[in-house]
């Protein structure tokens, strides 16, 4: 099936739901979609979660024959912008992008956010899944994970993490590592990634996990070192930096993600809507080239229900990691 043909296919699905969707801010059945959509995107420009809103927008706009305006809402570690997409009008005019960070960690570790992760969406499909990478300095000592490990065990407290902040991904997934191997490494909260990568880099502090996308160029480069990845396989830009599931850790081995959702109570028919058209964009060749050049790739077909499942599976999943190291942020 050609592109130009999985384009009319969408939009007829468009259109078929169009005449059962109420818009009920205007008082009157209008199609649906008759204006542009707000994509709110929870980060600042130019991170990992942004470049990945950013290309699908104009996709997702063409398809559906509506502009796809993106509105970068920051703070707060994403709670500001995610709250905001909860709290929108429920008619297909406003969506947001989620994440593990907004949608997983935050609930895990805050009773306070501004939204219900699970209740207060309507979740649609991933736009790609990110790895994880365990980063070291260049002026560490060591080249692998092995030696890592062991330089880690010989100087206990002498090695320090960077993450994002408390409560970060970088943070409770650093502390499971840290309580699985028995290892004494001092964490250093920074504001947002882009700081703790600038320390990272001059060898302030020793490592970092993050994802693949926002450390490629330098990993590739030599300025960083790849210990060790959170993917299914080796990733094919890293093709010599093993998994933790070959290293006997698979609990570490989840990929972070970026998603779409709108707020809860969104017609049905505009969800299967969105759902098809993210489906004809994420087999498009294009997109399948730009998420390997991020190092991104690109997910199984997850259905709306199936999103939903893997939600609240990952906010236990944290929620135990937070409560076993008393990480809690309220």
């Amino acid at each position: 099936m050609n592109t130009t043909h999985k384009r009319r296919q969408v939009l007829g699905l468009a259109a078929a739901a169009a005449g059962a969707i109420a818009c009920p801010a205007f008082g009157q059945a209008r199609a649906w979609p008759n204006r542009p959509i707000t994509l709110i995107v929870p980060f600042p420009p130019g991170g990992a979660v942004d470049i990945s809103a950013r290309a699908i927008s104009d996709k997702l706009g063409r398809l559906l024959g509506q502009p796809v305006v993106i509105d970068n809402k920051a703070g707060a570690g994403g709670a500001i912008g995610t709250g905001m997409g909860a709290k929108a009008a429920p008619d297909g005019y406003t969506l947001v992008v989620t994440s593990q960070s907004t949608h997983v960690v935050n609930p895990a570790v805050s009773s306070s956010l501004p939204y219900d992760a699970v209740n207060d969406f309507a979740y649609i499909t991933l736009i790609d899944r990110l790895p994880n990478v365990l980063v070291a300095s260049a002026k560490l000592p060591v080249k692998n994970f092995a030696e890592f490990v062991r330089y880690a065990k010989a100087n206990p407290g002498k090695l320090n993490y960077a993450s994002s902040g408390n409560g970060s991904v970088a943070h409770l997934s650093m502390e499971l590592l840290k309580a699985k191997l028995g290892l004494f490494i001092t964490h250093i909260p920074y504001r947002g990634s882009g700081p703790a990568l600038t320390d990272l880099l001059s060898g302030q502090v020793q490592l970092t996990w993050n994802n693949l996308s926002s450390n490629l160029g330098m990993l590739q480069n030599g300025s960083l070192r790849a210990l060790a990845v959170a993917a299914p396989l080796r990733v094919p830009q890293l093709p010599d930096v093993p998994t933790f599931d070959e290293l006997k850790l698979p609990d570490l081995n989840l990929t972070s993600w970026t998603g779409l959702a709108a707020p809860a109570k969104t017609p049905e028919p505009i969800i299967q809507t969105l759902y098809d058209a993210m489906r004809s964009i994420l087999r498009d060749k294009d997109t399948l080239e730009l998420w390997r050049k991020r190092g991104a790739m690109l997910p199984e077909n997850v259905r709306p229900a199936e999103y939903r499942q893997e939600v609240i599976q990952r906010i236990q999943f944290f929620k135990n990691v937070a409560q076993a190291n008393k990480i809690v942020l309220d």
